[in-house]
C-alpha cells in the first residue's frame, strides 16, 4: 500500500489548526484574512484521508472571492497528490463540473447556497459553508443537514457574524454542545498579515464596521448603517451664506418616482445647513433651482450624480460656468461616500437638520456584505434613500479635499 503525504501548510494557530482537525462539527466566526478558507479545505482534505468519501464545499457563489480561492487552494493540495499517485490531473479535476476526484481518497463538490437545487443529492461525509452567515437559513436546515444524515457527516460552518441571526445561534449552540466546537478569532489573530494594516483599517472604516468585520463582534445593529444620527442633528438651519463660511453642495437628481435633493453643507462648521427635496418637477425647473441656491450660497463646488439624466445636466451647468463635479454612482465609489458618510457619524463630526425625512432615511439605511466582500448600501425596499446620497455626496468633499474646484467669477 502506497502512502501519500497531502501537502499542507502549517497552522498559524491553535485555533486553526482546531478547525482543520476537530472530529466532529465546527461554526467559526472571523475576522477577514484571519485564514477560515485555508483552513476548510486543509480540513477536508484531513479527515477524507482518515474517512474516504464525498465531501462539499458550499460557499455563496461563484462572484465570491473566497469561493475562487477555495477552489484555487483545493485544486493545488490535489495536484501534489495526483503526482504522488502518478495520477494525470485530467479527468480528476473537473473544471467544467468543479469537481475533484481521487480515486480512494475523496470527491470534493463545490456548489453554490444561490444554486439550491444543485444541494440535493446523497449522503456525505463532511460540508463547508463558506459565508454560512450571509445564507439563508433554509440552505443549512432543509439542503444540506440532510445529506450529513447518512453517514453521521461534520459540518464546518465559516464566516463573519452578522448580527444575531440564524448564524449567530447556531455559533451560541455550539458552544453549549461538547461535540461541537465553536471557534472566535479576529483578523489579529493571523500572524502572516501586517497588523499595522488592521489599524489603518480601523481608523477608515465605521468602528460598527471593523468591529464587525476584523475583530467578528456580533453586534445587535449590525444592520444599521449610521449611529447616532439623532445626536447630529443639532445644525441651525440657514437660509443663505454666511460671510467667511464655505459651502458645498450634494446633488441627487431625481424625477418621477424618486425625489431629487440638494444638500448645503457649511464646510466651516461642518453641518448641513438646508436640504431642498422635491419630485414630479421638470429638469428645466431643477436646474433653476439649484441656479437659485447657488446664488444665495455661493458654493465652491457642487458634487452631482452624473447617472441616467445627470451628466447632460452637469454638462450644461459646465458651459454655464457653474463648479459642478460629477459622480458616477457605483457599488464601489457608493461604498466609498457612504462609509465616509457613516464614519463621520460615528466620530460625531458632522451636524445636520433635525429633518424628520433625512433623519428616518438615516436611520433605515442598510448594508449588506456582497459575496464579493464589498458591501451593498442602500435603503429598504419601498423607501428611499435620496436625502442620504445627497448629503454623502457634499461630505464627500469634506472627506476628500482633493475634490474642492477653485473657481471665481
Amino acid at each position: 500500500m502506497k502512502t501519500v503525504v497531502i501537502p499542507m501548510k502549517k497552522p498559524h494557530s491553535e485555533k486553526q489548526k482546531a478547525l482543520v482537525t476537530w472530529p466532529g462539527s465546527v461554526v467559526a466566526f472571523t475576522g477577514r484574512r484571519w485564514g477560515k478558507t485555508m483552513a476548510g479545505i486543509q480540513r477536508i482534505f484531513y479527515h477524507a484521508a482518515r474517512k474516504p468519501g464525498l465531501y462539499w464545499w458550499v460557499g455563496l457563489s461563484w462572484r465570491s472571492a473566497s469561493m475562487k480561492r477555495a477552489w484555487r487552494e483545493a485544486k493545488t493540495i490535489a495536484r501534489g497528490i495526483l503526482r504522488a499517485l502518478d495520477l494525470p490531473e485530467h479527468g480528476h479535476i473537473r473544471e467544467a463540473k468543479s469537481e475533484i476526484v481521487i480515486p480512494g481518497l475523496l470527491e470534493l463538490w463545490f456548489r453554490t447556497a444561490e444554486n439550491e437545487d444543485s444541494l440535493a443529492g446523497e449522503g456525505i461525509r463532511g460540508v463547508v459553508l463558506d459565508e454560512f452567515s450571509l445564507m439563508r437559513e433554509r440552505v443549512w436546515t432543509e439542503y444540506v443537514a440532510p445529506t450529513l444524515t447518512d453517514f453521521g457527516g461534520w459540518v464546518a460552518m465559516l464566516g463573519v457574524p452578522k448580527g444575531k441571526n440564524w448564524a449567530w445561534r447556531e455559533w451560541v449552540q455550539a458552544g453549549e454542545d461538547p461535540a461541537w466546537l465553536q471557534i472566535h478569532a479576529t483578523s489579529y489573530e493571523n500572524p502572516h498579515i501586517d497588523h499595522a494594516k488592521i489599524d489603518e483599517l480601523r481608523e477608515r472604516l465605521p468602528d460598527r464596521i471593523f468591529r464587525q468585520e476584523f475583530l467578528a463582534e456580533i453586534l445587535d445593529d449590525a444592520g444599521q448603517v449610521f449611529r447616532h444620527v439623532v445626536e447630529c442633528a443639532t445644525a441651525e438651519p440657514q437660509d443663505e451664506a454666511v460671510p467667511g463660511h464655505e459651502y458645498v453642495f450634494g446633488v441627487d437628481w431625481g424625477r418621477v418616482h424618486d425625489y431629487t435633493v440638494i444638500a448645503v453643507l457649511d464646510v466651516t462648521l461642518k453641518a448641513l445647513v438646508y436640504l431642498d427635496r422635491f419630485t414630479g418637477i421638470e429638469y428645466a425647473v431643477q436646474v433653476n433651482r439649484l441656479k437659485a441656491l447657488y446664488r444665495r450660497f455661493r458654493p465652491h463646488t457642487i458634487v452631482a450624480e452624473a447617472n441616467a439624466m445627470g451628466l447632460p445636466l452637469i454638462e450644461s451647468l459646465q458651459r454655464e460656468g457653474y463648479p459642478v463635479v460629477p459622480f458616477t454612482t457605483t457599488q464601489v465609489t457608493k461604498q466609498n461616500v457612504i462609509d465616509a458618510l457613516a464614519l463621520a457619524f460615528e466620530n460625531r463630526e458632522i451636524r445636520i437638520l433635525p429633518d424628520d425625512v433625512l433623519i428616518a432615511e438615516l436611520q433605515a439605511y442598510q448594508g449588506e456584505t456582497m459575496p464579493s466582500g464589498r458591501i451593498r448600501y442602500g435603503a429598504p425596499e419601498g423607501l428611499h434613500d435620496d436625502t442620504v446620497m445627497a448629503l454623502a455626496l457634499a461630505w464627500h468633499v469634506v472627506a476628500e479635499p482633493g475634490l474642492e474646484v477653485l473657481f471665481e467669477i
